[in-house]
């Protein structure tokens, strides 16, 4: 009697069933892990392109077309478009995007993925934020009234009022909710930016001086700015409201939109209709860009989303702040043609160019990013 036994034909064949069993047991099983992972919440949001807004056309409002930007004072026919854009985040801390949709938005040339904490930072619910924004398109609008309006000669006067004020930081126990703003280090100031840039140079070293009026009453404090968690830039932790002394009633109907970086487009859009002659020649133009009460652009987040928006709403021509110019040069969309400016009078200058056929001497951001290499 052998102490080994050959197979038979019936046990070889059940040998390679089980194996193929256990080895699409294996890839089931890892098929699944993998699916179930990528609908696990991230640690990211997406940035993609928002809607587009005509500041020369209407918006609907209780089942009626009006004017977003409506003008009591002469004004006079336009054509063409100038539109502004903005950005959607998918994501916030309580629906946080999933590895699917995530891993799909990094191969996605119009989408960012960005980090949770640097949108919604710790600390500041969604409600705050979204009153943070509301508050900065506020200020945008009025800005973008009073740059248009100075730059056809009116005179304007600013006031600068707190609005909120955030927990933990500087203020908080000094400054008041309601007090006027007079002077940062003895400086006053035309715009909210005006006043950061000064707290910013302050620096976190030293306390910044800032006398303000109290229900009639002039006092001054002494606050040591702190760096601010979202962008490192010193601040004392308030939002301020500006407001203008304006010559002209000017309205902006737009809803269920933040931030200050349509403040070039709404500018724009005031100075056009308020002048006589066609600033945009018929031409569809977008842009995007804060903008101070002087008619100074700044760098706004979301740029490359925003000129796939312009191209996606038929734009041919962007205006973008010269200061945005690191992330725009080499990654602009084919068909759309963007422009660098740092100036409400160098965005009207981009439109005449535009309008008159004449753009070779329009500053691009490929020029600016060569420029500062040097």
């Amino acid at each position: 009697m052998s102490l080994f036994t050959t197979p038979t034909n019936s046990q070889g064949r059940d040998r390679l069933p089980r194996r193929l069993r256990v080895g699409w047991t294996l890839v089931l099983v890892a098929a699944a892990a993998i699916v179930a992972f990528s609908f696990l919440p991230t640690p990211y949001v997406i940035q993609q392109p928002g809607p587009v807004f005509d500041t020369l056309g209407t918006v609907e409002i209780d089942d009626k077309e009006v004017p977003l930007i409506d003008i009591d004072a002469e004004t006079y026919p336009t054509d063409g478009s100038l539109d502004m854009l903005t950005v959607s985040v998918v994501g916030s801390r309580e629906t946080r995007p999933n590895w699917f949709s995530v891993a799909q938005a990094w191969f996605d040339s119009s989408k960012a993925v960005l980090p949770l904490d640097s949108v919604y930072p710790q600390g500041v619910t969604l409600e705050q934020s979204r009153e943070e924004s509301r508050i900065e398109m506020e200020n945008s609008q009025h800005d973008a009234v009073a740059a248009a309006l100075r730059q056809l000669g009116y005179d304007v006067p600013t006031t600068l009022t707190i609005a909120t004020i955030e927990e933990g930081y500087p203020a908080e126990g000094l400054l008041e909710v309601g007090d006027q703003i007079v002077t940062v280090n003895g400086e006053s100031f035309a715009d909210v930016a005006s006043m950061r840039e000064e707290l910013a140079d302050n620096g976190t070293e030293s306390p910044a001086t800032i006398e303000v009026v109290r229900d009639g009453e002039a006092k001054t404090f002494e606050v040591t700015p702190v760096p601010s968690e979202l962008t490192g830039v010193p601040i004392v932790g308030v939002a301020v409201q500006v407001s203008y002394e304006l010559p002209v009633d000017v309205t902006i109907r737009l809803d269920k939109v933040g931030g200050p970086s349509a403040g070039l487009m709404f500018a724009l859009g005031i100075y056009d209709k308020l002048t006589p002659g066609d600033e945009t020649g018929g031409e569809s133009i977008a842009g995007t860009g804060t903008i101070t009460g002087t008619g100074e652009v700044g760098a706004i987040g979301g740029v490359r989303q925003k000129m796939y928006g312009a191209l996606k709403a038929g734009a041919d021509w962007m205006l973008v702040p010269a200061s945005n110019c690191a992330d725009v040069a080499g990654n602009e969309p084919d068909g759309l043609s963007v422009f660098a400016v740092a100036t409400l009078a160098e965005a009207l200058t981009a439109l005449e160019g535009i309008s008159g056929g004449s753009t070779d001497d329009l500053q691009t951001c490929d020029a600016v990013a060569a420029a500062a290499a040097r």
